[in-house]
């Protein structure tokens, strides 16, 4: 004990300065003593005590100086046995282990170079670790079983693994940085009956005992250690291939025959962004696989992404899929195999070039695979995610001071960090941006980067100074808020705009294209602004028609653009781009709040519903107000050829539900004909259509669909079982309910409500107080609180009269209390 004291006082002193360093301080990348060379594990795994016993073989140099000592990143295991392997034969080492670190005295001087190799062989504990997660990855415990017991009928029984951050290290030994790098071999041995995945290539099966096999995962290519995985399960896998390479995709056995529905454009995808970096796909294959109760959205480990639930669905679901949810995801972690595992963050501060290129690639597959509009649609979610939450606003890109390293995973790193490099894209053209990104990933590969090398790459590349670029995107918080406000001068022939920033802080630079449309076609005009008022003059024989500010609609600013309504008419019809029409659509919207009954604002949004957009036809429908009669009279037929005719289902399904808030009975034809639709959307928004028109018509209906509902079906069956249903249809909602993700039972939650308010069931009224309570409780910095409790009041009071009203009263009382005493 006594020579393991001051190695224990070592361990204690690192874990207390971590845990003590507050936010401000200089987040530097981790110290490189050791280097990770090659790591093998062997592992097998107890179900009933969710433990791994494994073996792990590490081989590491010393980086630049000799060290007599190695520390391992090892969480909450047992550690058995740690030696040093001469010529095949373990060597006792000395070490010390604070079930957070294992401190390994190494005997002697190891030269800087010179492999060695450390075995450990230890019990991960995943379960008892005690690990928390945090908003954007849910939990920390790294190793994962799921239903290991099997008592949850019907639910498979998994177990998978999620390293980012540091999480890897709860179940093997490693130096868990991320500007380590390691090649792997990884054995498992699991019931036969399963399938196993990692990194690489599967180099061997063998029979491991009784019912048992041993599966051999290899990968030659070096990766940080939090993109190391591995899945275990009953999955079906589908295979096809690109360049001679597998592309893979396991999922459940129910889900299999969707695979290539789901993932099946993964080969062009591969094809795609191999062509358009410059750099081929790095690794030996692709594979992407879906478990149950992942703890984030999705995972890119090296060359095999691991995805949650969200990413497998029968074939009915996959009909009211959006771009915005599984195939975007698709698309970016594959893009992290470039941006992440080929090349990656050096340290956590860095995150942006990981994450921001993973966001920016959403916004080229979509542009690729579906036009121009939607590119820019994606763009344009992306922008408002990182707008609309001013706490964004004061964080920059590149962070070098935090409090987590967990509170990087926001959407500054993604979504703010996507649309900068789609304004840098726009500012050097693609050619030279390109070239830039095949620069940085071929001078960094298989090793790290941060914003300084993609800056000197993109400088090779294009031959520009960029370096006032990254200071105030990259380095400074915030982003520019613009008036813009325009004159033309008839004696001058000229017109002038004038451009104020008013934001606080610094002056941005900002390359703007100005677009100034004279006799229907436009004059472009290349600027840059510098000042915080600045003005531009530019040739005019006549009054144009519009100009265009930031006419490729790529900045990424908060402005208020000074133009008449008219303007924005014209940039309606002239301006070609996804945001120019976007803009005059909203212009139209925001004239009709104040001024109703506004002939041209109408006229906008009415031909908003022909957009070749299915996302603007949307946000037309969505914009109008139906209740005004100007507007129901000009927009109704239009409405009702999309609610029958519109190839997108959500565009029928959004024109459906304008149509239901009419409660007018000519359109009940309409939405009993949507019923037969095969979208679960389209039908949900038809059957609420139809509740306040023939209830017993829709809740017959709901009873019929009782036997195949999911999503928005499941949400509307709820809502009318909430306003026609007994206690003969609650534990259906309450099952349905339960069984829902967070967004769905918020949608519920009227429902939930009103049924609540005729029931005379104690139990059933004490559940349903509970679930509007304990969601609003666990989401109440997200949400409207003040609404739910609202709802709770409003079954107390329909209560009142009713034989629980005391017992009503009781438990609103509680809740409403406990809504309000939570943070």
């Amino acid at each position: 004990m006594r020579q393991l004291l001051p190695l224990l006082l070592s361990l204690a002193a690192a874990t207390a300065t971590t845990a003590q360093t507050p936010a401000t301080t200089y987040r530097a990348a981790e110290r490189k003593v050791n280097d990770l060379v090659h790591t093998r594990l062997d592992l097998r795994f107890d179900y009933a005590k969710r433990y791994a016993y494994g073996q792990a073989w590490v081989t590491l140099k010393p980086h630049g100086y000799a060290t007599d000592s190695l520390r391992l990143d090892a969480k909450g295991m047992d550690i058995k046995q740690v030696a040093l392997v001469q010529n095949g034969a373990p060597q006792p080492l000395k070490f010390a282990y604070n079930k957070q670190q294992l401190l390994v005295q190494l005997g002697r001087a190891v030269p800087a170079g010179e492999a060695y190799t450390v075995y450990v062989e230890y019990v991960a504990k995943p379960d008892e670790l005690g690990a928390k997660g945090s908003a954007a990855i849910g939990d920390a415990k790294g190793l994962y079983f799921i239903n290991p017991d099997s008592a949850v009928a019907g639910k498979p029984v998994q177990i998978w693994t999620q390293g980012e951050t540091e999480s890897n290290s709860a179940w093997f030994p490693t130096i868990d940085k991320p500007n380590q790098k390691s090649t792997s071999e990884i054995s498992l041995t699991v019931p036969a009956k399963y399938v196993t995945l990692s990194n690489g290539a599967l180099v061997s099966q063998k029979p491991a005992g009784a019912g048992l096999r041993t599966d051999t995962w290899k990968m030659d290519q070096p990766h940080a250690p939090y993109l190391f995985m591995l899945a275990i399960g009953d999955f079906r896998k589908t295979t096809d291939t690109w360049r001679g390479k597998e592309v893979s995709y396991y999922l459940e056995p129910q889900y299999a025959g969707q695979a290539r529905a789901i993932f099946g454009k993964t080969p062009r995808m591969l094809e795609f962004f191999s062509e358009r970096l410059g750099v081929a796909y790095p690794w030996n294959k692709y594979a992407q696989v879906v478990v149950r109760d992942y703890v984030a959205g999705a995972m890119e480990n090296t060359s095999a992404s691991l995805f949650g639930p969200q990413a497998q669905g029968s074939a009915r679901e996959l009909l009211d899929w959006e771009y915005a949810g599984v195939e975007r995801e698709i698309a970016h972690e594959l893009f992290h195999h470039w941006f992440g595992d080929y090349v990656t963050a050096e340290s956590w501060s860095n995150l942006t070039v990981n994450e921001s290129f993973a966001n920016f690639s959403e916004v080229l597959w979509a542009e690729h695979e579906y036009g121009p509009d939607a590119g820019a649609a994606q763009a344009y979610r992306s922008q408002q995610n990182y707008l609309s939450d001013p706490g964004n606003h004061t964080k920059p890109l590149a962070r070098y001071q935090y409090a987590d390293k967990e509170d990087l995973f926001d959407a500054v790193s993604y979504q703010k960090g996507g649309s900068i490099l789609n304004m840098l894209r726009t500012y050097l053209g693609e050619a030279s941006f390109f070239n830039g990104l095949k620069t940085y990933l071929t001078q960094q590969a298989f090793g790290t980067g941060g914003p300084h090398q993609l800056r000197l790459a993109l400088e090779q590349a294009s031959g520009q100074d960029l370096n006032w670029f990254f200071d105030q995107w990259y380095y400074r918080a915030g982003h520019p808020v613009v008036s813009i406000d325009y004159t033309w001068d008839a004696a001058r022939r000229e017109q002038t705009v004038t451009i104020r920033q008013t934001q606080s802080g610094p002056v941005f630079q900002l390359p703007l294209a100005v677009d100034v449309y004279l006799n229907g076609k436009p004059q472009r005009h290349q600027v840059m602004l510098r000042q915080a008022t600045e003005t531009f003059r530019f040739p005019a024989a006549t009054r144009p028609e519009l100009v265009n500010v930031d006419a490729d609609k790529v900045l990424l600013w908060q402005k208020t653009d000074n133009k008449p309504l008219t303007a924005y008419a014209t940039q309606l019809r002239l301006a070609p781009r996804y945001l120019d029409r976007r803009e005059a659509l909203a212009a139209a919207q925001a004239q009709l709040k104040t001024q109703p009954n506004d002939a041209l604002a109408r006229q906008l949004l009415t031909a908003g519903l022909t957009d070749k957009s299915q996302v603007l036809r949307q946000f037309a429908i969505e914009a109008l107000d139906l209740q005004n009669a100007a507007q129901r009279k000009a927009a109704a037929p239009a409405l009702a050829r999309l609610a029958a005719t519109d190839t997108v289902v959500v565009v029928r399904a959004a024109a459906l539900t304008a149509l239901g808030s009419l409660k007018d009975k000519q359109y009940a034809p309409l939405f009993t004909k949507a019923l037969e639709n095969s979208s679960y959307r389209v039908q949900g928004a038809a059957l609420l259509g139809l509740l306040p028109l023939r209830p017993e018509l829709a809740q017959a209906r709901a009873t019929a669909l009782e036997a195949d509902n999911k999503g928005a079906l499941t949400e509307a069956l709820v809502l009318v079982y909430g306003q026609t249903g007994s206690l003969a249809q609650w534990p259906l909602m309450r099952t349905k309910y339960d069984a829902a993700d967070p967004n769905s039972r918020f949608a519920m939650l009227p429902g939930i409500g009103s049924i609540m308010g005729r029931l005379d069931d104690p139990t059933a009224l004490t559940e349903g107080i509970t679930r509007i309570k304990d969601l609003t409780v666990r989401y109440k910095p997200y949400i409207d609180s003040a609404r739910l409790i609202g709802l709770l009041r409003q079954i107390q009071q329909q209560q009142s009269a009713r034989p629980n009203a005391a017992l009503a009263a009781q438990q609103v009382t509680a809740a409403v209390a406990e809504i309000e005493a939570a943070k």
